[in-house]
């Protein structure tokens, strides 16, 4: 397709902006570490809100949406939407803590609540294993996304894709550091709202889908349209809802959605001004990302099902495209070479801002963990502030060259989503525990990250076999893990002594308040069931508002509404 004049004026005016804020903030950004990596930690929650939610609209997740409703149906989104649970639990019970550690990484976090040299040693290799490993594994998905999108949108080819999109993102990424990072991804998140609210609402309308009623009566569509998946079916409602709901929340360690928080949520909550504007960040976040966001791109997923019904319609409307690269994600992109001249190229720019927004954050969030804790702590202690950056600003670099080769092998973003999911499996719950169940040890970590990232080497080297050795489907090998993994590290936290008790008391008298860590226990825990429940409300109550189930919908906002009163006259008790 060819992108007019106009498009190509929107995409290179967000080019320039993006390189402007990070040539203006690099002077103060390149001062030292903490600006770097922490943006000076005075920054607003509506910024830093804005910035978790930006990030976390990758340029592979539409089209993983889009994907999901194709194969299984709206009610197939239960695989992410059940990790509100553990956003709210970072919201009420951990968001203030964090901010009150007043550490730069969340890795640092080791050496504070465990002592020796497993302590260390656990800093370090996580440094490499969440901040290189890890990180580039997720940066990949993204750049296949990119690799998808540029080759529909611009006959590019996969290199040309890549090169470009990277080039201006890791350029501002190394001059602006996390404050060029969260400033890009104000502009980047209202670029991308208004781009994919249009693009939805021109789609639903298109002559080849007909409005939204005759979408939504169509019967190949009608099938997909259901919030919840048919009970009498147990091959769906299992992997689809009750796994998520019952063992996947709190039991899996994923970007963004980390137990207990952490990464580069956990970066944004160190960043902010104070504990109470790390916890409306957080609650910000959660309530775009699971009950405003999601519902264009399943619009859009759904009218694919009338434009494109299966996988050979794909394939024969770009043929030019490497046949591994046909599958339901592409459906998304697909759909957008029906946009008009301008609203093509908004949208256009709002999928590039996504790719930067999220390529930018993982960029900054992994030089983080190299520079911090892995070059400052165990190969150069007494290095400079500005060697820090420099460090910083070539592990940026590095890194992204290194996703990018590694897109080119993926095929699906749920590919990844699925080994990511699979690597964290059975480590959530130790995350949650850490704070409160001071057993817990750095042995403790280290039995459950490799116990866990065995299983899941185990399982996807046994998924690529011509005869495997185990068919399971992979909700059950995520089960599996969760299991095995979970009783090797409780085993070994038993069987292994806790930290000093120095170490112990100093981090409980830093992260608690004076009154004992369980204070306000029980409104918190109401707290967290009353903002999930609020959440999923407003969730539903969209998704009956566009399916004309106005009834309904006024029901799920009224409960929104109560949850909300709740949480808001307990405010003070709850953070």
């Amino acid at each position: 397709m060819l992108l007019s004049t106009l498009d190509w004026l929107f995409i290179i005016a967000f080019f320039l902006i993006s390189l402007f804020i990070g040539i203006v903030v690099a002077r103060r950004s390149g001062k030292n570490a903490k600006n770097f990596f922490l943006s000076g930690r005075n920054m607003p929650w509506w910024i830093l809100g804005v910035s978790m939610v930006a990030t976390t609209f990758a340029a592979d997740t539409p089209g993983l949406v889009a994907g999901i409703v194709r194969k299984d149906g709206v009610y197939g989104n239960w695989i992410w939407w059940s990790f509100l649970l553990t956003g709210m639990l970072t919201v009420f019970f951990y968001a203030k803590l964090w901010r009150k550690s007043n550490i730069t990484t969340d890795l640092e976090f080791y050496e504070l609540r465990y002592s020796g040299k497993s302590a260390a040693f656990l800093r370090g290799f996580r440094a490499l294993y969440l901040g290189v490993f890890f990180n580039i594994v997720i940066m990949a998905s993204v750049c296949l996304a990119a690799i998808k999108i540029g080759h529909v949108m611009f006959n590019f080819a996969a290199w040309e894709t890549l090169v470009i999109a990277s080039l201006v993102t890791v350029t501002y990424s190394m001059l602006g550091g996390l404050q060029g990072v969260l400033i890009t991804d104000f502009v980047q998140f209202i670029i991308a709202m208004v781009g994919s609210v249009w693009a939805s609402i021109y789609i639903v309308n298109l002559p080849e889908v007909g409005g939204l009623s005759a979408l939504l009566s169509n019967p190949e569509v009608s099938k997909n349209t259901h919030l919840l998946p048919d009970f009498s079916k147990p091959e769906l409602f299992i992997p689809l809802l009750i796994i998520p709901l019952a063992v996947q929340w709190w039991s899996v360690w994923y970007p963004g959605a980390e137990p207990g928080g952490g990464g580069y949520i956990a970066q944004r909550m160190l960043a902010a001004k104070n504990e109470k504007h790390a916890v409306w960040a957080t609650m910000f976040f959660n309530l775009a990302h699971y009950a405003i966001r999601p519902w264009p791109w399943i619009l859009i997923g759904l009218a694919s099902i009338v434009v494109f019904p299966d996988l050979a319609s794909l394939q024969n409307a770009f043929p030019n495209l490497d046949s591994s690269f046909v599958k339901d994600d592409l459906s998304y992109s697909a759909m957008l070479t029906y946009l008009p001249s301008g609203l093509l190229g908004i949208v256009a720019t709002s999928l590039i801002a996504a790719f930067m927004s999220t390529i930018s954050t993982h960029l900054n969030w992994g030089s983080s963990y190299v520079v911090n804790d892995f070059y400052a702590r165990f190969v150069n202690q007494e290095a400079s502030e500005k060697k820090k950056v420099a460090v910083g600003r070539i592990a940026t670099f590095l890194m992204m060259i290194t996703a990018g080769l590694l897109s080119l092998i993926l095929e699906e973003a749920r590919d990844a989503f699925n080994l990511l999911l699979q690597i964290g499996a059975g480590t959530g719950l130790l995350f949650i525990l850490r704070w409160f169940w001071l057993r817990i040890n750095p042995y403790s970590e280290i039995a459950a990250m490799l116990s866990s990232f065995l299983i899941a080497i185990f399982f996807f080297i046994n998924s690529k076999l011509e005869q495997p050795l185990i068919t399971w489907e992979s909700h059950w090998e995520l089960v599996f893990g969760v299991v095995f993994t979970t009783i090797v590290w409780v085993v070994t936290t038993l069987l292994t002594q806790p930290s000093n008790e120095e170490t112990l008391a100093n981090f409980q008298n830093l992260v608690f308040d004076k009154e004992g860590k369980f204070h306000y226990f029980n409104y918190k825990v109401l707290a967290f069931f009353t903002g999930t429940i609020g959440i999923y409300a407003i969730l539903f109550g969209t998704g009956f508002w566009i399916y004309a189930e106005i009834t309904s919908a006024i029901i799920a906002y009224l409960i929104a509404s109560v949850c909300s009163l709740f949480i808001w006259k307990n405010w003070n008790k709850i953070v």
